[in-house]
């Protein structure tokens, strides 16, 4: 059937050149080729699918909320539409029903290998006096730091003894969180439970709103050993102290449009602040060449794991980085951080807000314009100059 009367399309052919132009980045001109196709809407799920990857990211995040939930209604076996989805109803705060689509992300060609299968049921919020709950996390650092704050309200809500299943990197700080009975690193085989709970389901478990949140503040701690380490490293630095960090995971999906380099980071230098380097993996190296009038001190090669990240946050005036997981580590350790978004962010930090109720500690810098960078780095410059006021 033709989009439009009198006129009849090669879809496939279509849908190749929109795929083209789309990795290219070229949204705008992927809208005008797919446009006349879908008017009067008609046309196949693909190009409406391929509509949304086009709009969404120049901020039309209302329409391709409705088209998205046409495409699930017409197709409801199409998981990733279904995730797409989901990000959209979390971005615009619809946590009840984002948190309901959001479970599908197990079921994407690409995480179908990473999903972890278990014998025992999933636990639903239900309460299980007597049982063994355990909770287990999945995905990025970034996403383990935010969720920890839920183990202890679903300890509550079940009744039941939790056992916290974390990755190794993270599990000497979630040490020191509350909410669990006992707690193993991934990897090693657990006690006996059953029920389980992914890290990120607890949300849909828990019914877990908007007006919940933050749920709890400054939930993780640093080691206060590892503090009293680095109070004397940095003792001779002058205030205030600045972390850095410029880029996040290369292999992260959305990496392109939140990181950096630290040549971009080139307008926050100015006299009278010490910044030091956070950065961890390849991009650290760009420490050993800071932008000209920038003093830097790198704490990259130093740094063993997260808990001296920790313990540095907890000694500097405020971490400025991009979307990454110290991030989440800053805002779950209750320290300042401010937080350069791009233009498309993601889910967890909402829309047209320069705060976030995950993280009262945590100030939100966006882009005003798709891969426009100046103007935020020019605010985070200004705000930089009135913290350096104010500890001067």
């Amino acid at each position: 059937m033709s989009a439009q009367a009198g006129a009849t399309f090669d879809y496939d052919a279509i849908f190749q050149q929109a795929a083209a132009l789309l990795k290219e980045a070229r949204f705008e001109e992927a809208e005008a080729l797919l446009r006349p196709v879908l008017a009067g809407g008609s046309g196949p799920i693909p190009l409406w699918k391929q509509l949304v990857y086009a709009i969404r990211p120049q901020g039309r995040f209302e329409e391709s909320r409705q088209i998205l939930e046409m495409v699930v209604q017409t197709t409801p076996g199409d998981m990733g539409a279904r995730f797409d989805f989901s990000e959209i109803l979390l971005l615009q705060g619809e946590f009840t029903r984002g948190w309901r689509e959001y479970r599908f992300r197990y079921r994407l060609d690409h995480t179908l290998m990473i999903e972890r299968h278990m014998q025992k049921p999933r636990w639903e919020g239900q309460l299980i006096s007597g049982k063994t709950l355990l909770i287990h996390d999945e995905q990025g650092f970034g996403d383990t730091f935010q969720f920890l704050r839920l183990v202890a309200r679903a300890r509550e809500r079940s009744g039941a003894r939790v056992i916290l299943e974390v990755n190794a990197e993270s599990l000497a700080l979630a040490r020191r969180c509350a909410g669990y009975d006992e707690i193993i690193a991934r990897g090693t085989i657990p006690p006996a439970f059953d029920f389980h709970c992914e890290l990120m389901s607890l949300p849909m478990a828990l019914g877990l709103q908007l007006s919940d949140l933050p749920v709890s503040a400054g939930y993780l701690s640093a080691d206060p050993a590892r503090v009293e380490e680095w109070r004397t490293r940095l003792a001779a630095l002058r205030r205030p102290l600045v972390g850095l960090v410029w880029a996040g995971r290369p292999a992260h999906g959305n990496d392109a449009r939140r990181s950096m380099t630290l040549a971009d980071f080139a307008p926050l230098a100015q006299e009278g602040i010490s910044f030091v380097s956070l950065q961890k993996g390849p991009a650290a190296a760009q420490s050993a060449n800071p932008p000209e009038g920038m003093a830097l001190v790198s704490l990259s090669e130093e740094i063993r794991d997260f808990d001296d990240t920790a313990a540095i946050m907890t000694l500097l005036d405020v971490v400025v980085s991009v979307d990454s997981s110290p991030v989440h580590l800053a805002g779950a350790l209750g320290c300042p951080a401010w937080v350069l978004l791009p233009f498309l962010p993601d889910w967890r930090w909402l829309l047209q807000r320069e705060d976030t109720p995950w993280y009262p500690s945590v100030r939100l810098f966006r882009q005003q314009r798709r891969g426009e960078w100046g103007p935020v780095l020019q605010s985070v410059s200004a705000a930089l100059g009135g913290l350096r006021d104010g500890v001067a």
